[in-house]
C-alpha cells in the first residue's frame, strides 16, 4: 500500500517570503492597535495636562474679591450654614454636640428657647466656639439664627423661622429679639457694656493661685468657703445681675432655675453657660464652688 508523498506548504521564493512578512507584521500589527486601545482615554495623571500645570505655576499667590458694596445682601438658608459650619460636630455629635435630628439630645436644649439657644451659638458653650469658629463676616447673626432653628426643627422643635433684617439694617439686630425688645435692649446697652466690662475686670483680677488649696484638701467649713468664693469670683456678675446671671437674692431670677435638679445648676457652675466661664472663671475646688452655687441658692428661696 502506497502512500501520496507529502508536499511542503512553500514552494516558491515568493510565498517564503511573505511567510516571513506575516510572521513579523502580524504581531506588530496586534501590538500597534492594542497600544492604541489602552491609550485612547485622557490621561490625567500628574504632568500630563503641560498647559494647566502652567497655569498653576504663574497663577498669583492672592486673588482679589471684587464685590459691590451696594449689592443687596443674598443670606444663606438655615441648612446652608448647619452644612457649612454646625455639621463638622451635629452631623455626627462630636465633642457632646447634640446631633441633628436627635429629638432626645435636642429636646432639654429646646426647652431652655429660642434666646438661650441662639445666645449659646452666638457666644460658644463648652467645646463649642461662639459662632461655630466663624466671623460675623463669614456669617451674620440672622444667618446662624437661621442654622439654629434648621437645626431645632429638624430634631422635634417648632421654631419659627427668624424674620429677615430690612435692607440696610444690621442683621444681628432682626435675629437676636423681636423688635419690641430690641428697642429696649439699644436703651440699655451702655449700661450693660460698663457693667461687663467691671465683670471681665474683677474675674480679670481673682488670684487663681489661691483659690485652689493642695491637693485632697477639704474646706473646713463648707457654708464659710462657699460664702467666701462668692464674695471673691462670683459676686462681680451675680450681684448686679450682669450679663443676665441671675441677680443675688432674687427669687424671681432665680425661681426657673431652681426647677433644675440641683446636679444641673452645680453642672452650670462648674462647667460654665452662656457668657459664665467654667468655675466663674477660677480653679476653686468643685466642692467650693457647689459650697457657693448652694449659698446663692439658699439666699434666694
Amino acid at each position: 500500500m502506497s502512500e501520496a508523498p507529502h508536499g511542503a506548504p512553500i514552494k516558491t521564493p515568493g510565498q517564503l517570503i511573505a511567510a516571513v512578512i506575516a510572521g513579523f507584521g502580524i504581531p506588530v500589527a496586534i501590538i500597534i492597535l492594542l497600544a492604541v486601545y489602552v491609550n485612547n482615554a485622557t490621561r490625567t495623571g500628574a504632568g500630563t495636562d503641560i498647559e494647566q500645570s502652567v497655569k498653576e505655576r504663574i497663577a498669583p499667590a492672592a486673588q482679589v474679591d471684587i464685590r459691590d458694596a451696594n449689592a443687596p445682601r443674598v443670606y444663606k438658608t438655615g441648612e446652608e450654614v448647619y452644612k457649612a459650619v454646625c455639621s463638622a460636630c451635629h452631623a455626627a455629635g462630636t465633642a457632646g454636640a447634640p446631633k441633628f435630628g436627635d429629638a432626645g439630645a435636642w429636646s432639654a436644649r429646646i426647652g431652655e428657647g429660642y434666646d438661650t439657644l441662639l445666645h449659646n451659638a452666638l457666644n460658644g458653650k463648652g467645646a463649642m466656639p461662639a459662632r461655630g469658629g466663624t466671623s460675623p463676616d463669614d456669617y451674620s447673626d440672622f444667618e446662624i439664627a437661621r442654622a439654629v432653628v434648621y437645626m431645632a426643627n429638624g430634631s422635634g422643635g417648632k421654631l419659627a423661622e427668624p424674620a429677615q433684617p430690612a435692607p440696610g439694617a444690621a442683621a444681628s439686630a432682626g435675629a437676636s429679639a423681636p423688635a419690641a425688645a430690641a428697642g429696649a435692649q439699644g436703651a440699655s446697652g451702655a449700661q450693660e457694656n460698663a457693667q461687663a466690662a467691671a465683670a471681665v475686670a474683677a474675674l480679670a483680677s481673682v488670684p487663681q493661685a489661691a483659690s485652689a488649696p493642695a491637693a485632697g484638701a477639704q474646706s473646713a467649713d463648707a457654708a464659710q468657703a462657699g460664702k467666701a468664693l462668692y464674695e471673691q469670683v462670683c459676686q462681680a456678675c451675680h450681684a448686679a445681675g450682669v450679663l443676665n446671671a441671675p441677680k443675688f437674692g432674687d427669687k424671681a431670677a432665680w425661681a426657673p432655675r431652681l426647677k433644675e435638679p440641683m446636679d444641673t445648676v452645680y453642672n452650670y457652675a462648674l462647667h460654665g453657660k452662656g457668657a459664665m466661664p467654667p468655675k466663674g472663671g477660677s480653679n476653686a475646688p468643685d466642692a467650693d464652688v457647689k459650697a457657693a452655687v448652694d449659698y446663692m441658692v439658699n439666699a434666694s428661696k
